[in-house]
Protein backbone atom coordinates (compact mmCIF):
# COMPACT_ATOMS: atom_id res chain seq x y z
CA UNK A 1 0.00 0.00 0.00
CA UNK A 2 1.13 3.54 -0.59
CA UNK A 3 1.86 5.80 1.81
CA UNK A 4 1.09 9.42 1.87
CA UNK A 5 3.65 11.79 2.94
CA UNK A 6 3.33 15.41 4.07
CA UNK A 7 6.98 16.74 3.26
CA UNK A 8 6.72 20.37 3.85
CA UNK A 9 9.32 23.31 4.49
CA UNK A 10 8.48 25.43 7.83
CA UNK A 11 9.93 28.22 9.84
CA UNK A 12 10.89 27.13 13.68
CA UNK A 13 7.42 28.27 14.90
CA UNK A 14 5.40 26.35 12.19
CA UNK A 15 4.55 28.53 9.35
CA UNK A 16 4.75 27.46 5.96
CA UNK A 17 4.22 30.51 4.32
CA UNK A 18 3.85 34.62 5.04
CA UNK A 19 -0.32 35.43 6.02
CA UNK A 20 -0.38 35.62 1.79
CA UNK A 21 1.05 31.90 1.55
CA UNK A 22 4.59 33.05 -0.17
CA UNK A 23 7.36 31.12 0.94
CA UNK A 24 10.22 32.60 -0.61
CA UNK A 25 11.33 33.93 2.55
CA UNK A 26 12.64 30.79 4.02
CA UNK A 27 15.12 30.06 1.07
CA UNK A 28 17.19 33.03 1.12
CA UNK A 29 19.94 31.08 2.70
CA UNK A 30 19.85 27.66 1.39
CA UNK A 31 23.28 26.33 1.93
CA UNK A 32 24.74 23.66 0.07
CA UNK A 33 25.04 20.86 2.19
CA UNK A 34 21.53 21.09 2.74
CA UNK A 35 20.54 21.14 -1.40
CA UNK A 36 22.63 18.46 -1.93
CA UNK A 37 20.73 16.43 1.00
CA UNK A 38 17.27 17.25 -0.72
CA UNK A 39 19.01 16.33 -4.18
CA UNK A 40 20.43 12.82 -2.59
CA UNK A 41 17.34 12.16 -0.95
CA UNK A 42 14.05 13.54 -2.25
CA UNK A 43 15.38 14.65 -6.57
CA UNK A 44 11.68 14.02 -7.50
CA UNK A 45 10.51 17.41 -5.32
CA UNK A 46 12.41 19.58 -7.06
CA UNK A 47 10.35 21.14 -9.63
CA UNK A 48 11.03 21.38 -13.54
CA UNK A 49 12.74 24.25 -13.76
CA UNK A 50 14.72 23.82 -11.09
CA UNK A 51 15.38 20.37 -12.00
CA UNK A 52 17.34 21.31 -15.36
CA UNK A 53 19.25 23.74 -13.68
CA UNK A 54 20.73 21.23 -11.08
CA UNK A 55 21.03 18.28 -13.40
CA UNK A 56 18.49 16.55 -12.33
CA UNK A 57 16.63 16.35 -15.64
CA UNK A 58 15.74 12.60 -16.47
CA UNK A 59 16.50 10.98 -12.75
CA UNK A 60 13.75 8.80 -11.54
CA UNK A 61 11.29 9.33 -8.97
CA UNK A 62 13.44 7.79 -5.59
CA UNK A 63 9.87 8.23 -2.77
CA UNK A 64 7.22 9.52 -4.96
CA UNK A 65 5.65 8.99 -8.45
CA UNK A 66 2.43 11.23 -7.48
CA UNK A 67 2.00 14.88 -5.82
CA UNK A 68 -1.19 16.71 -4.91
CA UNK A 69 -1.09 19.83 -4.23
CA UNK A 70 -3.83 22.44 -3.22
CA UNK A 71 -5.07 25.54 -5.97
CA UNK A 72 -3.04 27.81 -3.78
CA UNK A 73 0.28 25.73 -3.88
CA UNK A 74 -0.07 25.78 -7.93
CA UNK A 75 -1.07 28.83 -8.51
CA UNK A 76 2.83 30.61 -8.24
CA UNK A 77 3.69 28.28 -10.49
CA UNK A 78 0.79 28.52 -13.06
CA UNK A 79 1.30 32.67 -13.39
CA UNK A 80 5.50 32.37 -14.34
CA UNK A 81 3.67 29.89 -16.44
CA UNK A 82 4.73 26.17 -15.20
CA UNK A 83 1.48 24.65 -16.45
CA UNK A 84 3.15 21.29 -15.25
CA UNK A 85 5.52 21.94 -12.11
CA UNK A 86 5.86 17.75 -11.70
CA UNK A 87 5.71 16.52 -15.10
CA UNK A 88 8.44 13.89 -14.14
CA UNK A 89 5.60 12.30 -11.43
CA UNK A 90 3.50 9.24 -12.72
CA UNK A 91 0.28 11.60 -11.62
CA UNK A 92 -0.12 15.21 -10.85
CA UNK A 93 -3.25 16.17 -9.07
CA UNK A 94 -4.84 19.80 -7.63
CA UNK A 95 -7.21 20.10 -5.90
CA UNK A 96 -9.92 22.98 -6.88
CA UNK A 97 -13.30 23.56 -7.62
CA UNK A 98 -12.70 26.71 -8.79
CA UNK A 99 -9.88 25.69 -12.27
CA UNK A 100 -12.47 24.90 -15.09
CA UNK A 101 -10.37 22.78 -16.11
CA UNK A 102 -7.14 21.11 -15.86
CA UNK A 103 -4.55 23.91 -17.13
CA UNK A 104 -2.32 20.88 -19.00
CA UNK A 105 -2.58 17.21 -19.67
CA UNK A 106 -0.36 16.34 -17.38
CA UNK A 107 -2.13 17.54 -13.83
CA UNK A 108 -5.42 16.20 -13.13
CA UNK A 109 -8.30 17.74 -11.22
CA UNK A 110 -9.73 16.78 -7.87
CA UNK A 111 -12.95 19.27 -7.43
CA UNK A 112 -14.34 16.29 -5.08
CA UNK A 113 -13.84 14.53 -2.06
CA UNK A 114 -10.08 14.45 -1.44
CA UNK A 115 -9.66 11.76 0.88
CA UNK A 116 -11.89 9.26 -1.21
CA UNK A 117 -9.33 9.79 -3.76
CA UNK A 118 -6.35 9.68 -2.10
CA UNK A 119 -7.39 6.02 -0.51
CA UNK A 120 -7.84 5.23 -3.58
CA UNK A 121 -4.04 6.04 -4.78
CA UNK A 122 -2.90 4.37 -1.88
CA UNK A 123 -4.55 1.00 -2.72
CA UNK A 124 -2.77 1.31 -6.32
CA UNK A 125 0.62 0.27 -7.16
CA UNK A 126 3.85 2.39 -7.20
CA UNK A 127 5.90 4.53 -4.87
CA UNK A 128 4.67 7.06 -2.62
CA UNK A 129 1.78 9.83 -3.01
CA UNK A 130 4.01 13.31 -1.93
CA UNK A 131 1.31 15.82 -0.39
CA UNK A 132 2.70 19.29 -1.49
CA UNK A 133 1.02 21.76 0.06
CA UNK A 134 -0.70 23.59 1.51
CA UNK A 135 -2.53 23.92 5.15
CA UNK A 136 -6.02 23.64 3.42
CA UNK A 137 -5.34 20.33 2.24
CA UNK A 138 -3.25 19.46 4.83
CA UNK A 139 -6.55 19.62 6.92
CA UNK A 140 -8.85 17.89 4.82
CA UNK A 141 -6.09 14.83 4.68
CA UNK A 142 -5.16 14.91 8.09
CA UNK A 143 -6.67 11.26 8.43
CA UNK A 144 -5.22 10.32 5.40
CA UNK A 145 -1.43 11.21 6.21
CA UNK A 146 0.95 8.32 7.22
CA UNK A 147 3.99 10.18 7.37
CA UNK A 148 5.13 13.70 7.53
CA UNK A 149 8.58 15.03 6.78
CA UNK A 150 8.86 18.66 8.08
CA UNK A 151 11.99 20.42 6.45
CA UNK A 152 12.79 23.28 9.23
CA UNK A 153 14.10 26.44 8.19
CA UNK A 154 16.18 28.65 10.73
CA UNK A 155 13.87 31.50 10.92
CA UNK A 156 10.76 32.70 13.08
CA UNK A 157 7.94 34.11 11.28
CA UNK A 158 5.57 35.34 14.22
CA UNK A 159 2.39 34.56 11.95
CA UNK A 160 1.78 32.93 8.94
CA UNK A 161 0.05 30.06 6.92
CA UNK A 162 0.32 27.31 9.41
CA UNK A 163 1.30 23.39 8.23
CA UNK A 164 -2.51 22.62 8.68
CA UNK A 165 -5.58 24.12 8.96
CA UNK A 166 -7.40 20.91 10.97
CA UNK A 167 -7.82 22.56 13.90
CA UNK A 168 -7.06 20.69 17.67
CA UNK A 169 -6.79 17.22 17.98
CA UNK A 170 -3.98 15.04 19.42
CA UNK A 171 -2.63 12.55 16.78
CA UNK A 172 0.42 10.84 17.78
CA UNK A 173 4.00 10.70 16.00
CA UNK A 174 6.48 8.50 16.10
CA UNK A 175 10.26 9.87 15.20
CA UNK A 176 11.77 7.91 12.61
CA UNK A 177 14.44 10.49 11.59
CA UNK A 178 16.20 13.89 12.10
CA UNK A 179 19.01 15.50 10.33
CA UNK A 180 20.72 18.68 11.15
CA UNK A 181 22.98 20.64 8.04
CA UNK A 182 25.19 23.56 8.82
CA UNK A 183 23.48 26.15 7.75
CA UNK A 184 20.16 25.55 10.43
CA UNK A 185 17.93 23.79 8.80
CA UNK A 186 16.79 20.29 10.04
CA UNK A 187 14.76 17.67 8.24
CA UNK A 188 12.37 15.70 10.60
CA UNK A 189 10.72 12.47 10.05
CA UNK A 190 7.55 10.95 11.74
CA UNK A 191 5.65 7.98 10.76
CA UNK A 192 2.22 8.56 12.19
CA UNK A 193 0.96 6.13 15.22
CA UNK A 194 -2.69 4.41 14.09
Amino acid sequence: MRKLTYFIATTVDGFIGAPDGDADFMYAHVDQEFLGHLIAEYPETIAAAGRAHLGLAGTAPKRFDAVIMGRGTYEPGLKAGMTSPYGHFREQYVVSRSLAGAPDPEVRLISGDVAAKVRELKEQDGLGIWLCGGADLAAQLVDEIDEYVVKTYPVVAGTGMPMSRAGFGVRLLELTGCTAFGGGQVVTSYDVRR
